[in-house]
């Protein structure tokens, strides 16, 4: 199996200041092409760790992929490193340096004279052009080792990587088969949960299970064979099947899906909110399409004095807040979230078929965002379930319901 590896350069990386955006996207892409990455690694501006990295990798890989470090300035070492790990000087690239001198002239400009390093090369390189950037990509080997070298730029990055470096890894080493990713977004689930529930299924050979786990997701995710949708189809249907009351998506985000309910059912938005203090407004109309349908939005601060948010009756408050809303804003729609008081919340919702209001414990402290980010994704749910038929309460498994009602329109 041919191993591959991406090698990421710079300080700004290495210490977080940007995040590496650059290598999961290649190891997508390769993946869904039939690449694996075997390997990633990270390293900064120092030329003894960038040297003994790429004779690392050389003598353990069969393709390295190296990102950044081919710019203009003197912390942009990659080309130089790269002569020295193959006992190769340096040497000046005549085409490529005509070229970045059409590349100025073009915009009226001289080419400044600290870009004539970024057509200096190792000698026996060839150039992997970049028609949109100034640093050109080249590959070359290392000890038997096939490296590509890209800039940092991720518009300028994943153009040579697509155009250029996928086909001429399919040119020199076959077509592999590609690889799929499905996968199901849960809510109110735990991983250890999953895992459980899903060991009855045996996958047959090349397929297999991952998981990602991001507040307040689990992502359950398939693997297998690109060129066997079929089976892939069935056997995502039965791990959905085991899910089916947690799932709140497939193959897509969950506000994505919402988005789509939205436009086929095309009601007006109306939303007031308090735990949330406008948090779950702000993450439905994160979507253009879903935005569209959305109307007013009230705030309402922890001084808020109303007959709609008394005290001591939280469930039938936050149903007569969703009442009014729609009302008011004469809305088809309207969700409403309550206080937050001691991991307790609220959250309704009005429609023409009547009305769904339900009290939630959270089961443990969780910051001030991650609050506001569980309530308004029991509120999106709720308006998922609603548009897709779905039952209105289901077990969250790590929220307790207090409390729930529901109020159909005839008695309203």
């Amino acid at each position: 199996m041919l191993k591959i590896a991406m090698l990421s350069t710079g300080e700004e990386v290495l210490y977080g200041d940007i995040v590496d955006t650059n290598a999961a996207w290649l190891s997508r892409l390769f993946y869904e092409h039939g690449f694996s990455m075997s390997k990633r690694s990270t390293v900064g501006d120092q030329r003894t760790a960038l040297l003994q990295e790429m004779v690392m990798l050389s003598l353990n890989l069969d393709v390295v992929i190296v990102n950044g470090g081919l710019g203009p300035t003197s912390d942009d070492l990659t080309a130089e490193v790269a002569a020295e790990a193959a006992d190769q000087p340096l040497v000046l690239n005549q085409d490529w340096l005509e070229t970045l001198t059409a590349f100025y002239a073009q915009r009226g400009k001289s080419m400044p004279d600290s870009n004539i390093k970024q057509a200096m090369l190792p000698e026996g390189a060839v150039v992997v052009d970049n028609p949109i950037g100034t640093a050109c990509g080249f590959k070359m080997m290392i000890n038997d080792c096939l490296f590509y070298f890209t800039p940092g730029v991720p518009s300028e990055f994943k153009k040579m990587a697509t155009e250029q470096i996928l086909p001429d890894l399919k040119r020199q080493f076959g077509q592999s088969a590609g690889r799929d990713c499905r996968r199901l977004y849960t809510f109110g689930l735990s991983e250890s949960g999953i895992a459980d529930t899903l060991s009855v299924i045996a996958l047959p050979d090349g397929y297999e299970l991952g998981y990602r786990s991001y507040l307040p997701f689990i992502e359950v995710k398939l693997f297998g064979p690109s060129q066997d949708v079929e089976k892939g189809v069935r056997l995502l249907a039965m791990i959905e099947k085991l899910l089916h009351q947690n799932v709140v998506s497939v193959d897509e985000p969950m506000l994505s899906r919402i988005s789509h309910l939205v436009d086929t059912h095309k009601p007006t938005l109306a939303i007031s909110e308090h735990a949330t203090k406008g948090y779950l407004s702000a993450w439905l109309q994160d979507d253009e399409s879903l935005a569209r349908y959305c109307g007013a939005t009230w705030i309402l601060g922890d001084k808020t004095s109303s007959p709609l948010t008394k005290e001591g009756e939280p469930l039938g408050a936050v149903l007569a807040l969703a009442a009014a809303t729609k009302s008011n804003c004469e809305a088809d729609i309207a969700l409403a979230t309550g206080k937050f008081e001691s991991g307790v919340f609220s959250v309704a919702i009005a429609t023409p078929k009547g009305e769904w209001g339900q009290i939630l414990q959270l089961q443990r402290k969780y910051s001030s965002k991650d609050v506001k980010t569980i309530i308004a994704t029991v509120a999106g749910d709720m308006l998922r379930r609603y548009l897709d038929g779905k039952p209105m309460f289901p077990d969250y498994g790590y929220v307790n319901r207090k409390e729930e009602i529901y109020v159909p329109s005839s008695v309203l």
